[in-house]
């Protein structure tokens, strides 16, 4: 793919009375703390999908139960593109700021809905019904979330600090997962197993639902980004001010497909380990929730302090090595991670740890790499879309497929299915033009 011609532009420009190096900082933790919460109430439906599966389905069939819940799981990843679209044309026609507040509006709302949503039992098939429209305004809130949330957090980032201020994206990510596995296992441990069934799960819905207003006050305070306010003079200089997604497949078709590109084998390696391993271990080796959950903990809070060391790491010798580092060591990774998972906590946090330290490779980069494609006018789309397209297609379908193949006795191919997505990276990855020095607005 060949590199579109980078645009000069004057990075001195600053927007209210804060110093340039203040607003960053400012721009870092509200972005953080809102996409934080954000992803909180996005990760708690993976953490209890196995809980709570069967209050939604008919009684007498466990697995087709949580194998439906995970298919509700996959739709909500299948409405993210819709979300990228039209909160990426949104965010990049009037601001990071104003999409952000939206998104997290809805994201808290629909995971309200579903920790008081009633019972098959209760209400019959109007119940599973509920929940996929939960999932999908979940989804539509997601998908335009990651766009305009990575956009707001590089283009606040001073020059040659991107990739850094762009893992804080992922840090965020990582922080809500983090929170949603550690409630998890504060729930499945502190209550009995009846409790947890019935109401429990119900509760960790509601605790992290509230947190939207957290994020909602956080985000209303913060300042839009001079770059938005750049490429909002030059449309309307232009008169070129269309609709965002129009112009990014118009103008920068290439760009968008290598954004798809780069996402394929991050997005699936991500979700099998950072969100749905502990399930996946406890279904395949039969080892207690509670103890899987503990280790995706573990795992998290070490790769979570890793991230902006990454980050920085990027910004000091370039995207294409650390994320060639990431994609061949999970080719290397894969088929060992699976054979040695034997229901021992133990073994299953090395292979969270060693898989979590492998991801920085993609996580710390891939905000920067995405933004440095694209102008400001098209930036929150151009990111959000592609990579909302491949996270339907290579991320929400994981959980599925990997139980589906793991009951049906082929756990081996759940390990091949990694290694190829790696291999697909890793060839993306060698490929792709070195943006770290590429000037952005």
């Amino acid at each position: 793919m060949m590199q579109e011609t980078p645009r000069t532009v004057v990075e001195s420009e600053t927007v209210g009375t804060d110093s340039p190096g203040r607003r960053q900082r400012k721009a870092i933790i509200a972005g953080s703390i809102g996409n934080a919460v954000e992803f909180v109430d996005w990760a708690v439906y993976s953490t209890f999908s196995s809980v709570f599966a069967h209050q939604f389905f008919p009684p007498g069939n466990d697995a087709a139960a949580l194998l439906s819940t995970l298919a509700i799981f996959a739709v909500g990843f299948a409405i993210r593109p819709v979300g990228a679209a039209v909160m990426g044309a949104y965010a990049d026609r009037y601001g990071r700021k104003k999409s952000l507040v939206l998104t997290i509006g809805l994201m808290a709302g629909a995971t309200l809905v579903i920790g008081l949503s009633p019972t098959y039992q209760q209400v019959g098939i109007v119940a599973p019904v509920i929940l996929v429209l939960a999932r999908m305004i979940q989804g539509f809130s997601a998908g335009g979330e990651f766009g305009s949330a990575s956009a707001f957090l590089v283009e606040s980032a001073a020059p040659g600090r991107r990739a850094f201020a762009g893992s804080w994206q992922q840090v965020s990510v990582g922080v809500g997962i983090l929170t949603a596995s550690a409630l998890g296992a504060i729930v499945t441990t502190a209550l009995p197993s009846e409790a947890v069934q019935s109401w429990g799960w119900r509760l960790a819905f509601v605790v992290v639902a509230s947190l939207g207003l957290v994020g909602l006050w956080v985000r209303r305070s913060v300042e839009e980004t001079p770059s938005f306010h750049r490429g909002e003079s030059r449309s309307a200089d232009s008169g070129e001010r269309g609709n965002a997604f129009v112009q990014m497949i118009r103008k920068h078709p290439r760009a968008t497909l290598r954004v798809f590109g780069i996402n394929v084998a991050g997005v699936l390696l991500y979700n099998m380990w950072v969100t749905y391993m502990p399930t996946y271990a406890a279904v395949a080796t039969g080892i207690p929730l509670n103890q899987a959950l503990i280790a995706n903990v573990v795992g998290i809070i070490l790769y979570v302090v890793l991230l902006p060391f990454a980050g920085a790491l990027s910004d000091r010798v370039g995207r294409k090595p650390t994320m060639a580092a990431f994609a061949g060591g999970f080719l290397l990774f894969a088929w060992p991670a699976f054979q040695i998972l034997d229901g021992s906590f133990w073994t299953l946090l090395l292979v969270q740890v060693v898989g979590l330290v492998l991801l920085l490779g993609y996580t710390g980069n891939v905000a920067a790499i995405m933004a440095e494609q694209f102008p400001p006018e098209v930036r929150a789309t151009g990111i959000g879309l592609p990579y909302a397209v491949s996270v339907a297609l290579f991320g929400g379908t994981t959980p599925y497929l990997v139980t589906w193949l793991t009951t049906h006795g082929h756990t081996n191919w759940v390990a091949f299915y990694c290694a190829t997505t790696a291999v697909i990276g890793l060839v993306v990855y060698l490929t792709m033009p070195e943006t770290k020095n590429k000037v952005v607005d």
